[in-house]
């Protein structure tokens, strides 16, 4: 698999276990263990829209692209352009 096939995928399995829509690829790396997908994710829209909250998610997969697992590391309004590693933050 190439490096936009596995930021792909990732996509796709984060949006289908959590049921959230229009996931966008921010960051793909690759560790001892496979690969690390950095993935933003609305989880809340919003009127107007710079007040969605968006999900930072980081998606493990193996070197076949199966994903290993996920975890959110922040979230933010779209407004916001400084990243908050945490809920409790």
């Amino acid at each position: 698999m190439e490096s936009k096939e596995f930021i792909e995928k990732a996509k796709k399995d984060l949006s289908n276990l959590t049921g959230f829509t229009s996931p966008a690829g921010i960051g793909l790396k690759k560790d001892e263990k496979g690969w690390v997908a950095t993935i933003e994710i609305v989880e809340k829209k919003s009127i107007p829209d710079g007040m969605d909250l968006l999900g930072t998610y980081e998606v493990r997969m193996d070197l076949k692209g199966n994903m290993l697992g996920y975890e959110r590391k922040g979230l933010r309004k779209r407004i916001d352009t400084e990243f908050s590693g945490g809920e409790g933050e």
